[in-house]
């Protein structure tokens, strides 16, 4: 053997081991850097499922601050009319102390204003909407899901007795911020039973209307509440001459202006309330004219007859009851 092939095979053989020991150096050195990747992916993913749980529970105990459950959130509250920032803890009963504008209020702020504290009973108030006319979609229930988990009620009504200044009466408020105070089945359900029980116990009914008026998704079974309301009123004043007081916030509008809410032996309304039968951007876009602002304000509803009373808030409980005791002390029966 040459020494040329001596020295090549000497080479090969170096080569060989040479080429295996790198391998077995570059292996281990990939299997290490993949086991410490493996280990800090599992703790990527440990930390990850910790702090997914953590937000988890604390959306779950998250309620937004403007939530309808509870009335007047937040610190401040800003007046469209005098254009000024109000401190919501100086303002008593949502009127602006500046310019007397009334705020909207919620159904149970308008109890706690009108009945006396520890008198208020509740009734109906496990009686839940169903979509009766079965939409094609199922948007309505969808809706009133929300809007029940919304407003935290079943549905845009309250219904009860209670005293006011220590007179028993029956008193339905509506709750605009529950699809816009609409009627449907169970609103108009709600106030023929509370109507026909005070029939029956000889009390007087107030209701504090405040409504975008038919629910459309009902249909026609909406529009048969008119109806049914009118007939149970009709028992409990022109027959049995009891007292109904209708009390018109804003807004009061479609048929709920129709029907009961201009149907009160007293129709009383608060200031600058919104009353009317259709809105104005309903007339202006089908009759394609303008209409006035202040057209369809209390105000001058109260100056065409078509209300008694345009009373503030802040003085309707002792108004109700001074009108209760003239009612009392000489009713008008045959």
């Amino acid at each position: 053997m040459s020494l040329n092939e001596n020295v090549g095979k000497i080479e090969g053989v170096y080569l060989d081991t040479n080429l295996a020991d790198s391998s077995e150096e570059t292996y281990n050195s990939i299997m290490s850097e993949q086991i410490s990747t493996d280990t800090e992916t599992q703790k990527l993913n440990f930390s990850h499922k910790s702090s997914d749980n953590e937000v988890d529970e604390d959306l779950e105990s998250y309620e937004p601050p403007n939530k309808s459950t509870t009335p007047g959130a937040g610190l401040w509250l800003f007046c469209e009319t005098c254009k000024q920032m109000l401190f919501i803890k100086h303002i008593k009963l949502r009127v602006c102390p500046g310019c007397n504008h009334h705020f909207r209020m919620r159904s149970t702020e308008r109890i706690e204003m009108l009945i006396d504290e520890d008198t208020w009973d509740s009734i109906n108030e496990d009686m839940m909407p169903v979509d009766m006319v079965e939409l094609a979609t199922d948007s309505y229930k969808d809706r009133l899901e929300e809007e029940q988990e919304w407003a935290g009620m079943p549905d845009a009504v309250q219904t009860g007795f209670g005293e006011l200044r220590g007179v028993p009466v029956a008193l339905a408020v509506m709750d605009f911020e529950f699809l816009g105070g609409s009627m449907g089945s169970v609103v108009g359900e709600k106030i023929t039973r509370l109507i026909e029980l005070a029939t029956f116990y000889k009390l007087p009914v107030i209701l504090v209307c405040a409504s975008g008026g038919a629910r459309m998704q009902e249909g026609a079974l909406s529009l048969m509440q008119m109806a049914k309301i009118s007939s149970a009123l009709r028992v409990h004043q022109l027959i049995n001459k009891l007292m109904c007081i209708s009390i018109l916030t804003s807004p009061t509008t479609g048929g709920v202006t129709a029907s009961f809410g201009m149907l009160g032996d007293l129709i009383i309304a608060e200031p600058g309330a919104y009353i009317a039968f259709a809105g104005k951007r309903v007339i202006e876009e089908i009759y394609k004219i303008e209409v006035d602002e202040q057209r369809q304000k209390a105000e001058n509803v109260f100056d065409h007859g078509m209300i008694d009373l345009i009373i503030p808030r802040t003085i309707l409980k002792n108004c109700i009851w001074e009108l209760f005791q003239l009612y009392l002390t000489a009713p008008c029966k045959k």
